[in-house]
This record gives C-alpha cells, sequence and structure tokens, in this order.
C-alpha cells in the first residue's frame, strides 16, 4: 500500500505569492513534485491542482495544508472535503498551522476523535461568526436608516425635456408611449418616472 505524502497550496489570485505555503511545506518534507497549487478563489472546487490531486490520492497517503481554509471558501464545504478525504480516500490530512488537525497519529480512535472534534468546534464557531457579523450588518443598515441615509441605487437622471413631455402627456397631449420614444428611454420608464414625480 502506497504512502506517499502531497501537499496542496491555494492562493485567491495571480497576484499573490504563494512561497509562505510552499517554504511550510518543504519544512515539512513534502517533495516539490508532490505539492498541488491552484491560483484562484475558494468559490467552487473545479480547479485543476485540486482535482488532479485528489484522483492521486490513494489509502495511507497524507494531504498536507497551511490552513483548513485552503480546502474551501466556507466550513461546510472544508467538512465535505475533509470527509472525502478521510472517509472515502481514506488519507490522513495534516493541517500545519493547527497541530491538533492530524489524522496520522497511529490512525487510532483517539486521534481521529480528537481532529473530527476540533474540526466541529471550528466550523460551528465560523457559522456563529457569520450570523454576528449579517446581524451586526442588518443593525447597522437600519440604524443608518433611522438616520436618513438613503440604500440602493440612485435615481437616473431625468432628461431635461421630461417635465414638459409628462406635462403634455398628463394633458392628454401625447402618449406615454411617444414621450418615451423623444426621451430614449422605454415605456415602463418613462411611466415609473411620472409615477415616482407624482408621489413626491
Amino acid at each position: 500500500m502506497s504512502q506517499n505524502m502531497y501537499g496542496y497550496i491555494r492562493v485567491s489570485s495571480k497576484d499573490q505569492n504563494e512561497d509562505r505555503q510552499r517554504i511550510a511545506m518543504r519544512e515539512f518534507g513534502v517533495q516539490d513534485c508532490r505539492v498541488f497549487m491552484d491560483k484562484q478563489s475558494g468559490k467552487d472546487f473545479e480547479r485543476p491542482g485540486y482535482q488532479t490531486l485528489m484522483r492521486r490520492i490513494k489509502p495511507a497517503d497524507t494531504l498536507v495544508i497551511k490552513s483548513i481554509d485552503r480546502l474551501g471558501r466556507n466550513y461546510e464545504e472544508i467538512m465535505e472535503q475533509w470527509r472525502i478525504i478521510t472517509k472515502e480516500k481514506q488519507a490522513a490530512i495534516v493541517v500545519l498551522d493547527m497541530p491538533l488537525l492530524d489524522t496520522r497519529q497511529g490512525r487510532d480512535l483517539a486521534g481521529t476523535l480528537i481532529a473530527n472534534i476540533v474540526l466541529q468546534l471550528l466550523s460551528y464557531v465560523a457559522q456563529t461568526e457569520r450570523e454576528f457579523i449579517r446581524q451586526r450588518q442588518a443593525e447597522g443598515i437600519a440604524a443608518a436608516k433611522a438616520r436618513g441615509v438613503k440604500f440602493g441605487r440612485k435615481p437616473t437622471e431625468r432628461p431635461g425635456e421630461f417635465t414638459n413631455l409628462r406635462h403634455e402627456w398628463r394633458n392628454g397631449q401625447i402618449s406615454a408611449r411617444k414621450a418615451a420614444g423623444q426621451l430614449g428611454v422605454t415605456h415602463r420608464t418613462f411611466l415609473k418616472w411620472a409615477a415616482e414625480d407624482s408621489q413626491l
């Protein structure tokens, strides 16, 4: 049974430097030829380096990553990839930034259990933090609205001749469609502007 050690590096953009992750891999003993890398965001798993790595990993192999977020954009995805690697692939994972996340330790029940508990705890903390952030954003928006701050897109500037055409339309001198045509906007936009102005 093979016992190869692989590394995976991801940086969010082509401008970011991967040297820090690569140096950490070398110091841990991962050979350069067994390090796979992607230079794109973690928004999905259509990543060539990661897909190649997943095809290469066999039971008893070890995957080394610098930090847990290299596996995905959120903890639901991270836990799914963790499950695939440790359960389906039957490989081990080592997270360099968090020594407790190391499933190599004798493959015993205690080591695996500790790693799973730590991973789930991280997931819970991350989920709770996201909910706090959303709550703070909602509270901030509510407070800003109370102060009279306007949100959303700024209304489109009306052409100068809009007022006259709207007056003619209201007096039945011109159709809304014709007025819209003269303004270079859609029929719906003209009616929307007219309705908005009537509410002012």
